[in-house]
């Protein structure tokens, strides 16, 4: 009986303890480095199995990647083990900020509710990842200021809840605010509800962040003539949404003013639900919204449904913006004496899509004027009154000499404004002595590790999971945490183009699986070396074609904003794939090792491309060319 109770106790996991026990502290250090010396890495870690993974898998003597090891889960092997057992429980959420502390994830501060009572002007600078809730409640007067706040923060989470409710005169300024933030989450809900005067000023608010989600829900409900002025609002993002729900309902003579409005923004959603519904007397207008803008995607709904008197003015709307898409469901329905007025509305250079349904139904007395509204927008159901006037409207399908020279030099602008130089180029391109523009090739994602796979395999990862994710990472309802899962799910979930093959991975070991599968076990991956020589010219040097230069397929995988790192991963055939030093202009000096591939087959991809914009042609009549970017990756077989 003690000789079995002693046999027992020789597991699995001790005879790998006795195995590695066997091997000096240098061979240990070698194979959990990748085969170069360095500190000891703890056998059981992540990254040490991650490093045996690779030679089990990837049948080859070339170098093991460090760009790949390097984003390995930070867990050590205790913390690891501790983790996977909490994830078999389902019981990660009650210690996330540990979890994504320890294996380095995105996640957003949770806000603890406040119930303090703030009677003084307030003065907020240099403030981050507060909770703002009932400041300015029922004030009379005062100001509190908001400059430079969140300014160049990586997650700045701030919350105002019931902020200026039922206040009188009371101003709010927000200038500066969040400015160079990395998905930023700003929340503004019952936001000056039932105040009477008053101002709001948002000022260069979100300005050039990446991914900024913000929402006004029930911003300035049932207030009385309380102003807010939005200037330079979210100019220069980067994707993102903003949404306001319920902004100004029941209000009375409140002016809102947009100006500059997304300026600049790149794939930026803007989403108006019972906007100004049942007011009395509202003035909004919207200036230069969403101007020069790429891709803009507005969705007006129930705005001014059941409102009084109101005036509501788009002049400039989506000028000179690439594409976009608006639209205006229930507007001003059932509303008396409306008076919209559309001036320069939706002139994108590249024709974009605008929807109007149920627009003016059931309203009296309206005034609509649409006064050089661009092309390709469905009419649905709308109000079909002599109210409605249509002045120099560019119909579907028109095709004068004069609007196309004007969509000819709008589309030129567009390319030098969304397509960088150097973004997309000729294979003629890649040869030694070549100077050209490198384009920005860094990194915008915020820094995350992969999962380990123990950990990984036991997580949700689909739509029909969703409600499981967003109690997992605390992603409460309409939240930008909700809407990063859910953007991911279904870019992962998206069937494939003819020919491609994908899988969104989130371990390490889980890539290796699938460009193993389309590529066969003797693979390498690559990447360029570094982000010297972005955004300024430089010479090609040395150029090397992979696999001899042959037409060869390839697995790309670029990252996904996700709460872990995760990456799209897909095959691409017909390609070339090329590596090159590339050397600074004045000295001649290498300064990067570029990593480039070349797409031989474009006819599946859409006219609207930004390389075909750039290199001025279309879908199947040339090659395009582009580098691969800081983190993103690209497999081929070995040479």
């Amino acid at each position: 009986m003690q000789q079995h109770r002693q046999l027992s106790l020789v597991t699995p996991l001790s005879l790998l303890f006795i195995f590695f026990s066997s091997l000096n502290p240098m061979q240990v250090a070698l194979a959990a480095n990748g085969g170069s010396s360095g500190a000891a890495e703890n056998p059981f870690s992540p990254k040490a199995y991650l490093v045996r993974y690779w030679s089990k898998e990837v049948r080859n003597d070339a170098e093991k990647p460090s760009f790949l090891l390097s984003k390995a889960s930070p867990l050590n092997a205790v913390d690891s083990a501790a983790f996977v057992k909490l994830a078999a429980q389902n019981g990660l959420s009650t210690r996330l900020p540990e979890f994504c502390s320890a294996a380095n994830l995105l996640c957003f501060p949770d806000l603890a509710p406040s119930l303090e009572k703030h009677d003084k002007n307030a003065n907020f600078a240099v403030y981050t990842n507060k909770n703002f809730t009932n400041y300015g409640t029922d004030r009379l007067a005062g100001v509190d200021s908001f400059k430079n706040y969140s300014i160049g923060e990586n997650i700045p989470v701030d919350s105002f809840r019931r902020y200026s409710r039922d206040s009188v005169n009371h101003k709010d300024q927000f200038t500066s605010y969040a400015n160079d933030g990395n998905v930023v989450d700003q929340s503004f809900n019952s936001y000056a509800g039932g105040s009477t005067g008053g101002a709001g000023d948002f000022k260069k608010y979100a300005d050039s962040v990446n991914v900024p989600h913000l929402g006004f829900n029930s911003y300035s409900d049932d207030s009385n003539g309380r102003s807010h002025g939005f200037t330079g609002y979210s100019e220069n993002a980067n994707a993102g949404d903003q949404s306001f729900s319920s902004y100004s309902k029941n209000a009375n003579g409140a002016p809102n003013e947009f100006t500059g409005y997304g300026t600049n923004a790149n794939v930026v959603g803007s989403g108006f639900t019972g906007y100004g519904q049942s007011g009395n007397g509202a003035n909004d207008k919207f200036n230069n919204y969403g101007n020069d803008q790429n891709n803009p995607t507005n969705n007006f709904r129930s705005y001014g449904d059941g409102g009084n008197a109101g005036v509501e003015t788009f002049t400039s709307y989506r000028d000179r913006a690439n594409v976009g898409d608006d639209s205006f469901q229930s507007y001003a329905k059932n509303s008396n004496g409306q008076k919209m007025d559309f001036t320069n509305y939706g002139k994108s250079s590249n024709i974009g899509s605008d929807k109007f349904t149920g627009y003016g139904q059931g309203a009296k007395g309206q005034d609509i004027g649409f006064k050089i509204y661009g092309a390709n927008t469905t009419f649905k159901d709308y109000a079909k009154k002599e109210s409605v006037s249509f002045k120099s409207y560019t119909k579907a399908g028109a095709s004068s000499e004069k609007v196309a020279a004007t969509m000819a030099a709008a589309s030129g602008s567009l390319v030098k404004k969304w397509v960088e130089p150097g973004k997309f180029f000729r294979e003629s391109m890649l040869r030694k002595g070549v100077v050209m523009p490198m384009p920005d090739i860094q990194d915008k994602m915020p820094k995350r590790s992969f999962l380990p796979r123990t950990i990984l395999s036991k997580l949700p990862f689909a739509t029909s999971k969703i409600a499981a994710l967003k109690q997992i990472f605390h992603a409460a309802d309409n939240s930008t945490m909700e809407k990063i899962i859910v953007d991911a799910l279904q870019e992962c979930e998206r069937a494939p183009s003819a020919g491609e093959t994908k899988r969104c991975v989130g371990s390490a070991e889980d890539m290796i699986d699938f460009a193993t599968t389309v590529l066969g076990r003797n693979v390498v991956v690559r990447s360029t070396e570094n982000v010297n020589g972005a955004k300024h010219d430089v010479i090609i040097g040395s150029v090397k074609g992979i696999n001899g230069g042959k037409v060869t397929q390839s697995v790309s995988c670029h990252q996904s904003l996700f709460p872990y790192l995760l990456y799209y991963c897909h095959s691409v055939p017909k390609v070339r794939v090329y590596e090159a030093d590339l050397l600074d202009p004045v000295s001649k000096a290498k300064i990067n090792h570029g990593v480039a591939i070349c797409h031989l087959d474009t006819s599946a991809w859409s006219p609207t491309h930004g390389s075909f914009m750039a290199l001025g042609s279309g879908p199947g009549q040339i090659e395009v060319c582009h580098w691969i970017f800081q983190n993103d990756m690209t497999w081929t077989i070995a040479d």
